[in-house]
C-alpha cells in the first residue's frame, strides 16, 4: 500500500527477537496462571473464576518456592480480594523464572530472527486479554458497583477510622459521575482494541488509564497492584510497532507514515471473515461483562439491591436495661450504645459510644412486629424484640438479649444532616466556609 509502512517491515534484530521470546513466554504464562485467560471465556450468568497459579502443580510449587526461597513459612492466602498477598508476589517471581529459563531454551533451540506469524497472532491475543480486562471494569463503574455508594456505616464511621483503600472507596463511590466517566474510558479503549484498524488508539487509551489505575494502587495500598501495572506492560507491547509513529508526531514533530496491521490470512476473504470474528468477540465481551455488572449491582451491597425494611440510621434517646435508664456509657461494653443502623435486609448494626460497631444477623417481620438478632455462626445465641412503631420516624424497641431485658427508644436521623449526601455540582460555587 503506497505511502503506508507494513509493520511486517521492521527488521528483527537480536534483541528484538530476544525481546519477543520473552514477551510471548512472560505474558503467555501470566495470562494463564492468573485469571487474565478465564476471563476471555465467560458464560452469562457465571462469575469469572481463577486461573491456573491456584491449582495443582502451580500451587505446590509457588508453596515450594515461598518456604525454600523466600522463607515465607505461614501459609499462603490467595483467597480474598487482595491479589497483592505474598502468594501472588511470590507466584509472579515463579513466571518470571519459568519465562527466563523458557526464553533461554527457546534461543538455544531455535536462532530464527523473527516470527512474523506468531507475532501476529500474539498480538491478537494480547489485545482481546486486555481488552476483556479493561471492559470488564469498565462496566463495573458504569454501572456503579466496583465503588458503591457509601453505606449507612460508612456515613457514621470517623474519618480516621477509615483504611487508605476505604478512603478511595468511599470518595469515588461518592461521585457517581466520575466513576462512570472512569468506566466510559475503560470500555472505550477495550472496545477500540477489538479492532486491528483501532487497536494503537485503544491501546494509548489504555495506556494512560491504567497507569492512572496503578498510581492509585500504589498511593491507595489497593490490592490489585500486580494486575494493573500488567495491563500497563501488555498496553506498552501493543504500541511497540508504533512507537517511532508516536515520537514522530509528539516528540519531534515530524511527518509520521501510519504503521498497519499485518494480515492474519492471506486471502482477502479470510481476513474480512477474521475482522468481523473478533468484532462480534468485542460485542460479546461488552455484552457478557454489562451483564456481570448488572448481577454486580443487584447484589447485596449493589446499589438495586434490597434494603431492611427499617432502612436507615437511628439515634437511640432512651435506653433501659433490666428496668434502669442510664446514660449508655454506664452499661457493660455490648450494651453502651448510641445508635442502630438498618442497611441491608440481612443485618444490623449497633454503634457503640466509641465509634465502634457489633453486628448481628437480623429478620424483621413487619406483620408480627418482630426482630430477631443472630450472632455469628452460633446456632444457639437468639436475641428477640418486640416492634412498635406510632410514627415514621420513631421506633421502641422492646426485649431480651444475653439474659437482660432491654427497652429503648429510637428516632430517625435526617437525611439532610449528612454533608457528603447533600453536596453537589454547582457552576457557580459559593465562597467556602469553615464547617
Amino acid at each position: 500500500m503506497k505511502g503506508k509502512r507494513e509493520s511486517t517491515s521492521l527488521a528483527w534484530h537480536a534483541a528484538t527477537a530476544i525481546g519477543f521470546r520473552f514477551a510471548v513466554t512472560f505474558f503467555g504464562l501470566y495470562c494463564v496462571v492468573s485469571h487474565l485467560l478465564v476471563y476471555l471465556f465467560v458464560l452469562p450468568g457465571i462469575l469469572p473464576g481463577q486461573g491456573l497459579g491456584t491449582r495443582w502443580p502451580l500451587l505446590d510449587l509457588t508453596s515450594w518456592v515461598a518456604v525454600h526461597i523466600f522463607d515465607i513459612n505461614e501459609g499462603l492466602v490467595f483467597t480474598g480480594n487482595s491479589r497483592d498477598t505474598s502468594f501472588f508476589w511470590v507466584q509472579l517471581f515463579v513466571i518470571l523464572v519459568m519465562a527466563t529459563a523458557a526464553t533461554l531454551v527457546w534461543f538455544a533451540v531455535d536462532r530464527r530472527s523473527e516470527y512474523e506469524v506468531l507475532r501476529k497472532w500474539f498480538r491478537v491475543f494480547i489485545r482481546f486479554a486486555l481488552a476483556a480486562q479493561m471492559i470488564y471494569f469498565g462496566m463495573v463503574k458504569i454501572i456503579p458497583t466496583q465503588f458503591p455508594a457509601p453505606s449507612l456505616i460508612t456515613l457514621l464511621a470517623p474519618v480516621g477510622n477509615l483504611s487508605l483503600q476505604g478512603f478511595l472507596w468511599t470518595s469515588i463511590g461518592a461521585s457517581e459521575p466520575y466513576q462512570v466517566f472512569t468506566g466510559l474510558v475503560e470500555v472505550v479503549g477495550g472496545v477500540l482494541l477489538a479492532a486491528p484498524r483501532t487497536t494503537m488508539l485503544g491501546a494509548a487509551i489504555c495506556l494512560a488509564s491504567m497507569i492512572q489505575v496503578f498510581v492509585l494502587n500504589m498511593a491507595y495500598d489497593v490490592g490489585v497492584k500486580i494486575l494493573s501495572f500488567q495491563l500497563v506492560l501488555m498496553s506498552l507491547f501493543l504500541l511497540v510497532p508504533d512507537v517511532r509513529v508516536l515520537a514522530n508526531v509528539f516528540l519531534f514533530k515530524r511527518p509520521a507514515t501510519p504503521t498497519v496491521e499485518s494480515e492474519l490470512f492471506r486471502r482477502a476473504q479470510a481476513n474480512r471473515i477474521a475482522l468481523a470474528v473478533q468484532i462480534a468477540f468485542g460485542v460479546y465481551l461488552l455484552a457478557v461483562y454489562s451483564n456481570v455488572g448488572r448481577t454486580f449491582w443487584y447484589a447485596e451491597g449493589g446499589g438495586g439491591s434490597a434494603k431492611s425494611l427499617l432502612y436507615g440510621v437511628w439515634n437511640i434517646e432512651t435506653l433501659t436495661v433490666d428496668g434502669e435508664q442510664r446514660p449508655a456509657d454506664f452499661n457493660d461494653y455490648d450494651r453502651r450504645w448510641r445508635r442502630v443502623i438498618f442497611d441491608s435486609p440481612e443485618w444490623i448494626y449497633f454503634q457503640r459510644t466509641d465509634d465502634s460497631f457489633i453486628r448481628y444477623g437480623a429478620t424483621i417481620d413487619l406483620q408480627q412486629n418482630t426482630l430477631a438478632l443472630r450472632k455469628g455462626h452460633s446456632r444457639t445465641w437468639r436475641s428477640d424484640f418486640r416492634i412498635q412503631r406510632q410514627e415514621p420516624d420513631t421506633l421502641l424497641l422492646d426485649g431480651q438479649m444475653d439474659g437482660h431485658m432491654i427497652k429503648m427508644s429510637l428516632r430517625a436521623v435526617g437525611w439532610d444532616t449528612f454533608r457528603l449526601l447533600n453536596s453537589r455540582f454547582r457552576w457557580v460555587r459559593p465562597p467556602d466556609r469553615d464547617e
